[in-house]
């Protein structure tokens, strides 16, 4: 039996060369240890190797003991999806390195094989699939196939593998995600079982085994008979399921004892706390020292005792902090010691906010904006790799040293696209980021992405150099798409030249679809007219004078008629 917290799986595996001398069948599943059980989820891999080829047995085992160990060392915040796809499709360049290195331009006889692997994460099963290995559902008396084999005819009749795992140098990986149930029995089986077994007989034999394990070997046993290929089959039965609700992802435990307030001198886990830093309605913030080194100590404002939403987006702020290693993103040390107060602990920054740099350079010049806006996309890249989305970008959470290095903070508004998988974190009623600086998809209600972080950082360019917001206070009206729609830009004004304000008009469109496609286009075009901007002196003549452009039009055509009559 293997457990997660909330999750647990029966699983039961059973494999036999069958007719062949050798087994170039490989499985194997995996749980990781502690919070990251509940944060990858439990993992089932099954390959088989290509009977023509010398190696394929190794290339079947690198791929499952890779895809298991590789898939957990993915970045926490990615989605099972991304972490599965981007695993897949490193195995296979490596496999096809090993092949093109042994000198063998046959992949028949290379490093190949196929792949199936399952993820069971939260309430959600992942599959991938590469090759003709088989994943299936038991439905009523019988099974119903998850994937489809990646064949071909060749010769009109031949079948041959149209997919497999190190045959070329990038691969097609095929995945579905569906919606797991207490009581779901998943079969993942190789074609040398599923070619010649009867599969209502496997669904019998799994409801009156006395365990999984006595089941697999009992289907293996009674297909060995007319199989000429080498047998597999793992089954798995879903005991228990997370409840839907909002994930811990802190690994702090959110019921420690609330921390009281702390004057100078007080000491806490082996801090020292030094002085207050500032207070706001959601916490308060603490001067700490460990040694020589000088932390911030976060505890949480009283008034969030009952709001657990509030208190799981208040440690979440740390977690992302041990998980993104940036110049421009703050950082949390490793507290050597259980903590004995619900508190959050990041690195000290000296400097001010870019609110008060801003104060106090009303008129910035343009290099001035763009070392600091290039500085913010540096940070915001690190957090988009991660799949996740600040959600809350504006001059209080920027901090800038002495020497102008910029630091994104505060992450209590970030969205984590892979904790999404484990059981949505509660959604507050009131929009998470501050309303002037959010984009006007939040509002209207519409899909968000990481163009809505490229959104809250045009606005502050726009800010600084005007003093003022591109939209005023219109953007925290919209609740509708058409809303969304009617939102008028206001011209950044005399000091900004025109090819800057169209710069800052594309970044800040209502419609995030038309904003530049990468953080990398907005910053280039930061720097010099873009090409947009300068084809708009040079629109077709249809769009300049599209009266004289169709009677134009009509003349050809006319002179190609008679031309034609004429002849």
């Amino acid at each position: 039996m293997l457990h997660v917290p909330s999750l647990s799986v029966s699983l039961g595996q059973a494999s036999s060369r069958g007719a062949k001398d050798c087994n170039d069948d490989f499985f194997g599943a995996l749980l990781p240890d502690g919070i990251d059980r509940r944060v990858k989820g439990c993992v089932v891999a099954l390959a088989d190797g290509i009977s023509t080829s010398q190696v394929s047995r190794e290339a079947a085992e690198t791929c499952v003991k890779s895809f298991l160990t590789d898939y957990m060392a993915t970045p926490d915040s990615w989605t099972a999806k991304t972490a599965g796809t981007k695993v897949i499709s490193a195995i296979n360049a490596w496999l096809h390195a090993q092949t093109r290195h042994a000198g063998e331009y046959d992949i028949d006889r290379g490093y190949t094989c196929t792949l199936s692997a399952m993820v069971l994460k939260g309430r959600m099963g992942h599959i991938f699939h590469v090759g003709d290995c088989r994943i299936w559902r038991v439905s009523g008396t019988t099974l119903e196939p998850l994937t489809f084999d990646h064949h071909a005819l060749l010769d009109g009749a031949q079948v041959a593998l149209s997919r497999a795992m190190g045959a070329n140098h990038s691969i097609d990986v095929d995945y579905r995600a569906e919606p797991l149930h207490v009581g779901d029995v998943f079969l993942m089986t190789t074609d040398g079982l599923h070619d010649v077994w009867d599969p209502c007989h496997a669904v019998r034999v799994i409801g009156q085994a006395p365990n999984l394990d006595v089941a697999a070997q009992q289907i293996i046993d009674a297909a060995k008979a007319h199989a000429v290929d080498n047998l597999t089959v793992q089954i798995l039965r879903l005991e228990n399921l997370p409840f839907e609700e909002a994930a811990d992802v802190s690994g702090q435990n959110a019921t420690l004892p609330w921390p009281k307030d702390f004057v100078s001198g007080d000491t806490i886990d082996g801090l020292t706390i030094l002085r207050e830093i500032q207070v706001t309605h959601r916490s308060r913030i603490y001067l700490a020292k460990r040694g020589d080194e000088r932390l911030a100590l976060k505890v949480p404002a009283s008034e969030l005792r009952e709001d657990d939403a509030a208190i799981q987006r208040f440690v979440t702020e740390e977690w992302i902090a041990r998980r993104i290693s940036h110049p421009n993103v703050l950082s949390a040390p490793v507290l050597q010691t259980d903590r004995s107060a619900l508190y959050t602990l990041t690195t000290f920054i000296e400097g001010q906010t870019l609110r008060q740099w801003m104060i106090d350079n009303p008129t910035p010049t343009l290099q001035q904006m763009r070392n600091i806006i290039a500085q913010i996309i540096k940070g915001l890249r690190a957090f988009h790799r991660r799949e996740m989305l600040h959600q809350d970008l504006r001059p209080e959470n920027i901090m800038l040293d002495a020497d102008g290095h910029v630091t994104l903070i505060d992450f209590g508004s970030a969205y984590i696209s892979g904790m999404q998988e484990m059981g949505p974190l509660d959604i507050a009623p009131e929009i998470l980021g501050t309303a002037q600086y959010t984009a006007p998809e939040y509002f209207s209600g519409e899909a968000v992405t990481w163009k809505a972080d490229l959104f809250s950082l045009a606005v502050i360019g726009y800010e600084m150099m005007t003093g003022k917001l591109p939209f005023g206070t219109d953007v925290a009206k919209i609740r509708s798409p058409k809303e969304r729609r009617a939102l008028v830009y206001r011209k950044a004004g005399d000091r900004v030249p025109e090819w800057l304000d169209h710069c800052l008009r594309c970044a800040l469109h209502p419609d995030p679809v038309k904003r530049p496609n990468a953080l990398s286009e907005f910053e280039a075009d930061l720097k010099r007219p873009s090409i947009q901007y300068q084809r708009k002196g040079r629109s077709p003549l249809i769009e300049r004078h599209p009266v004289q452009f169709w009677q134009a039009v009509s003349a050809l055509l006319a002179i190609a008629i008679f031309l034609l009559l004429s002849h």
